[in-house]
């Protein structure tokens, strides 16, 4: 229940529609005359939704209008009203007023300094090694790109970015000594590693909105394969979650073409090429389509590429080969 509040204020706009649909039947009713004695509550409900829809408003705005409200809520008891009793109406509607604003203005500024919070988790695991500095910024943006060219809900784009910020937070509990090893890595260092969507997910857990939205999922099996060759849980095609999907692809295109301690940038090209070859392998074939479709790209122009870039082995392969999958 708490949930779908949150989901509703943070769409203000129904609010908005809310406040014109309440007062549209107020004053239709009004007009004809019908059941004026339940039309009060219409009409605080109308400063509600006004001042929750309108917030960011400015003050004259919101007083112009809850003054029209209280006017015409004034001509429904004309005989028995006087100056004294419009200005009675008027300073309560402005209380209502001020406590909706109050409330959305402090509704919004949780989420803000959520988001912010979340923002400071993923500069923190960044700011350990200048490598990967932005790295999580930048599977975010890509991830949240990717949700928009699906056409997913809004609340799953969201979901999306703040997933890409904290998909590798469990980063946090390895040691810098191997995360930031600049050669191969022994195989109990590449085990330990690949623990960091489990360390990640025991994190977070906690916090029920990341439960709710699928948050956690990106963060447990972001490193899942299309194919079920990934981990931790070998998890294959749609049984690994949408979200998950969707990060692994953006979290493989920015390592990539990142400069890491222990590989070369590679070119943006390059890059998009590795997306295509490992389609239905690695990565879900729509999502990749997805992303790939977002660069100026023609699939033949890929497809004809393949061959030149790539005459033996595979770069991504290469990367994990020469250092191991936990970036990838």
């Amino acid at each position: 229940m708490q949930l779908r509040i949150n989901d509703l204020l943070n769409k203000p706009v129904i609010f908005r529609y809310g406040f014109m649909i309440v007062m549209a039947i107020n004053l239709f009713f009004h007009f004809l005359k019908m059941g004026e004695q339940n039309l009060y509550i219409g009409f605080i409900l109308a400063v509600v939704f006004l001042g929750i829809g309108y917030y960011r408003r400015s003050v004259s705005f919101l007083v112009t209008v809850t003054t029209l409200v209280v006017y015409f809520r004034f001509q429904l008891d004309l005989q028995s009203n006087t100056l004294l009793r419009f200005m009675i109406l008027e300073v309560t509607y402005l209380i209502i007023l001020y406590i909706s604003v109050g409330f959305m203005k402090k509704s919004q500024k949780i989420k803000d300094d959520h988001l912010e919070l979340i923002s400071a988790l993923s500069n923190a695991l960044d700011s350990r090694d200048t490598y990967t500095s932005g790295h999580s910024h930048n599977v975010s943006d890509y991830a949240a790109k990717i949700a928009k060219q699906l056409k997913l809900s809004s609340e799953m784009i969201e979901s999306v970015r703040i997933g890409g910020l904290l998909h590798d937070i469990g980063k946090i509990g390895v040691p810098e000594s191997i995360l930031l090893k600049p050669g191969k890595l022994t195989e109990k260092e590449f085990s330990f590693i690949k623990k960091h969507p489990v360390i990640g997910c025991e994190m977070v857990k906690h916090v029920k909105e990341f439960q709710e939205k699928g948050i956690l999922d990106i963060v447990l099996y972001h490193h899942e394969r299309f194919d079920g060759k990934g981990y931790p849980s070998g998890l294959k095609g749609e049984e690994i979650p949408l979200a998950a999907r969707i990060v692994a692809v953006a979290d493989s295109f920015d390592a990539i073409i990142s400069k890491r301690a222990y590989s070369p940038e590679v070119p943006v090209e390059m890059a998009l090429l590795e997306i295509e070859k490992h389609k239905g392998k690695q990565f879900d074939p729509d999502i990749a389509d997805a992303f790939l479709s977002l660069f100026e790209w023609k699939k033949e122009d890929i497809m004809m590429k393949r061959n030149d870039h790539f005459p033996v082995g595979s770069l991504l392969a290469k990367k994990q080969r020469d250092r191991f999958t936990g970036t990838l």
